[in-house]
This record gives structure tokens, C-alpha cells and sequence, in this order.
């Protein structure tokens, strides 16, 4: 299969080229390199080095790495015009929530960024490659968390007596999360209109340093963000517990999210990839291990710290979120079972690997970007800590 990737940089994508590559298929891609520089402008960097754009291209051997950005329509439509792919994976996009809050112009790019790339995309598939499979990275946050179980996309709704089936209402939590939920309404509508085919993925947040098709070369690494902006908990966690840090609980903890390994996300897109739609069809997948509140992240990481001979220990962090922090929360998630899903690995032993791979490279680490001090309030102050 010819598989194009839009965001062949970042920290899915790269392994997901190497993963696929290695089954077999035939993977191209861009990307503009905007994940590099928006880290550094934080005062940061990937705390794992990875390789740059030039060499992971060599690395790719015979497939094409484009430096593209698909907000330039002409240009995206001719790169993917010389591939013509059976699947275009769409992960080229701004994903945090603080950096939309940070202010208006984070927001408006973030917003222009994200809706407008996916729409040059479902243009573009329409005039080239029409039977290609989209398959286009959502979140869980775009349905919030809402007082009911969270069907994959779709349920039933009952009003004055009659009823049909409708897109589960949304209600994201960040101006970034409702670019995803736009993002979802404009494809089911090109699905409808001009019988595109496309499978939105509605991932947990993704922990981890690496995945097997790396294997043991350091240039086959991924990047590894830790910080306010970029860091998804789980791995702020570990970062943070290497270097001393307190772990920064936001809250009360009992925010309610579900997670998987970065080793399982390459295997859920796969099996989508290797499973795709019918015409016309758009289809959502819920795509996660488990649900955990961050008070159990926290509590797991300091125990696989402790077995480590690492001091880690958790402070409290004023929540800088509008959010509820208890809350019912039961997504599903039995498509991608049906297609044989099976978590590869535990939580416990995924910390493991990043601890042990961060000691490594700690002296990279920068604290200055853990703090949190982006509000969802608009205020400019940094949360205050209580330990834990």
C-alpha cells in the first residue's frame, strides 16, 4: 500500500513511517518542521536527540520526506498528485490545548492551522486520489466529558416521540480541541457529499519513547516533549521524576482521561490502515488501553521510580484548566478490538522504558517549562505547588 503521511516528523508520525515500512508498505510524507521550532520558542527540545528532517529522509531510503506545509494548497497538491496514495494519515497538526489558550494570535493559528490544513486535504483527495482512505487524528477531548457512556462517534437520540442516529455531541475542553471537532464535522460532510472514505481516530493522550521497528539505533529515536505546552502527562511525569521534580498534579487528581502506549497507537492506525471504509463511509474509532485518573498516573510513576532507586514524589498544582475534576467518564472502545487489538505492553513496564531511556539524556531537561502559567482564565500567573 502507498501510504502518504502528513506530519512524517512529529512524534507519531516518524515511528508510525518506520512501523509501516517495516510491514511492508510503501511511505512518502511532509512536514514543515513547526513541532521543532514551536518547542524551542518554549525553551525547550526533544529530551531524547532525534535525527534531523535530512537524515531521517536518508533513513527512509527510497521514500519521498517532503518540507511542505499543506496550508500551501498548490504545492501539497502536487506532492501528493506525484504519489497518488492509497492512504493519506493526516497528524499535521498544532496538538495543545495551553498553546490555543496562550492568547489570541496562539488561537487563531492553531485554529488556521489545523481546520484549514484538513480542508486543503479533503479537497485535495477529492480532485486526486478519491478512493484513498483518510485516516485523520482526533482526540478523545473533542466529547469532553459528558454525565454518559461516550459511544465511538455515533448514538442513538430520542426527541418528542421519534428518534434517529446522530453524532454524539461535543463539548471540548480548549480552543485547540474544538479545531478537532470542526475537523470532524468537515470530513463526515465531504464523506456524505463526494463519497470520500475516512476513518477518524479519537486517541487518548500517548506515552512512551519508543516502539520495536526502531529497533537499537539512536536515530531511529522519536521526539519526547515534557513540558506545560507539548508534554502529555504521563510522560511530564517521567521527565519530571528523573530530574527531582516534584510530579505536578493538577488539581485534585481525579480528572478522569484514557491513555495508550505509543507502541499500541502505531497498532490501532495500522489496523485501520489495513482495515479501511467503504466509499461514502466515515467512520470513529476510540482509540485507548485504559482510563486512569491523574492521581493513579502519579502514584504509578512514583512506585516505578521507587523500584528504580529513583526519589520521585508529587506536589499538588493549582489547576490551571476550566475543567471538572470529578466527573463520570466511560468512553468505548470495541472496533478496534474487533480487529484484533490487543495492548502490547503494561503501563508499568512502558514507564520503565522511559525512565531508564530519560536518565540517559536528564542534562536535557529544562524545569524553567514545567510550571504551569498558561490559564485558561486568561490570567498570567504561575500556579502555585503544595506538596503532596
Amino acid at each position: 500500500m502507498k501510504i502518504f503521511i502528513v506530519g512524517i516528523d512529529g512524534y507519531l508520525g516518524w515511528p508510525l513511517a518506520l512501523h509501516l515500512k517495516k510491514r511492508g508498505h510503501k511511505i512518502s510524507g511532509c512536514d514543515n518542521g513547526l513541532r521543532r521550532q514551536l518547542v524551542m520558542e518554549e525553551g525547550a527540545n526533544s529530551a531524547i536527540p532525534i535525527a534531523n528532517i535530512y537524515e531521517r529522509s536518508i533513513i527512509l531510503g527510497e521514500s519521498n520526506m517532503h518540507y511542505n506545509d499543506v496550508l500551501d494548497y498548490a504545492e501539497t497538491e502536487s506532492i501528493i498528485k506525484g504519489v497518488m496514495p492509497d492512504a493519506i494519515i493526516h497528524l499535521g497538526e498544532i496538538a495543545s490545548a495551553p498553546y490555543s489558550m496562550i492568547g489570541a494570535k496562539h488561537c487563531a493559528f492553531t485554529n488556521t492551522n489545523n481546520i484549514v490544513g484538513t480542508l486543503n486535504l479533503l479537497h485535495i483527495i477529492k480532485d486526486i486520489c478519491p478512493k484513498a482512505h483518510l485516516l485523520k487524528l482526533g482526540t478523545l477531548g473533542e466529547y469532553g466529558t459528558p454525565n454518559t457512556d461516550i459511544p465511538e462517534g455515533f448514538g442513538e437520540m430520542k426527541y418528542n416521540g421519534r428518534k434517529d442516529i446522530f453524532a454524539f455531541p461535543k463539548a471540548a475542553g480548549s480552543f485547540y480541541h474544538w479545531t478537532k471537532v470542526h475537523d470532524s464535522n468537515n470530513i463526515m460532510f465531504a464523506c456524505r457529499i463526494w463519497g470520500l472514505k475516512s476513518t477518524d481516530i479519537m486517541q487518548g493522550p500517548v506515552y512512551g519513547t519508543r516502539i520495536k521497528a526502531m529497533g537499537s539505533d539512536s536515530k531511529n529515536n522519536t521526539r519526547f516533549d515534557y513540558g506545560q505546552v507539548w508534554g502529555t502527562v504521563i510522560n511530564r511525569f517521567c521527565a519530571q521524576a528523573v530530574v527531582g521534580h516534584p510530579l505536578t498534579v493538577y488539581g485534585s487528581g481525579d480528572q478522569q482521561r484514557a491513555f495508550l502506549s505509543l507502541e499500541d497507537s502505531m497498532q490501532c492506525m495500522t489496523l485501520a490502515l489495513e482495515h479501511p471504509p467503504n466509499k461514502g463511509e466515515y467512520r470513529v474509532f476510540n482509540q485507548f488501553d485504559r482510563v486512569y485518573s491523574i492521581r493513579e498516573l502519579a502514584e504509578i510513576v512514583t512506585s516505578v521510580a521507587d523500584s528504580l532507586g529513583i526519589k520521585a514524589h508529587r506536589a499538588k498544582v493549582e489547576n490551571p484548566r476550566m475543567e471538572r475534576e470529578e466527573h463520570y467518564y466511560n468512553p468505548e472502545c470495541n472496533k478496534l478490538p474487533e480487529l484484533g487489538y490487543i495492548p502490547a505492553m503494561s503501563i508499568e513496564n512502558t514507564v520503565v522504558q522511559i525512565l531508564k531511556d530519560l536518565l540517559v539524556h536528564k542534562d536535557r531537561i529544562n524545569l524553567d517549562v514545567v510550571l504551569p502559567d498558561i490559564r485558561w482564565d486568561g490570567s498570567k500567573r504561575q500556579s502555585k505547588m503544595e506538596k503532596l
